[in-house]
């Protein structure tokens, strides 16, 4: 699976912005995926994921009041809804694919990882 993620950008404190990551392959609807991000000079931090079964998981607390993960199979697509964007979401934005075993949340179970995209949000 070859995964491209879009839709950062530049945008101001409170606005809302919908990552896609489109993915390659025939494999998409059998694969976990997820979206990380890395702010300059901090480790990469799992955001979100979405089990191939449906099952949804969210990082902080903060990020399950404001994000929703979703995927579209028909579409080979996973998007993340950002909504009341603060400007410390600012950060590359990772799409992720793995198969359907072991923790969602650790970066090294999954295999297959997107270009990232720019979220940079002003205050």
């Amino acid at each position: 699976v070859q995964l491209q993620a879009s839709g950062g950008g530049l945008v101001q404190a409170g606005d809302s912005l919908r990552l896609s990551c489109a993915a390659s392959g025939r494999t998409f609807s059998s694969r976990d995926m997820a979206w990380f991000r890395q702010a300059p000079g901090k480790e990469r931090e799992f955001v979100a994921a979405i089990r191939s079964g449906g099952a949804i998981y969210y990082g902080d607390s903060s990020m399950k009041g404001r994000f929703t993960i979703s995927r579209d199979n028909a579409k080979n697509t996973v998007y993340l809804q950002m909504n009341s964007l603060k400007p410390e979401d600012t950060a590359v934005y990772y799409c992720a694919a793995k198969n359907p075993s072991g923790s969602v949340f650790l970066s090294n179970t999954y295999d297959n990882w997107g270009q990232g995209t720019q979220v940079t949000v002003s205050s």
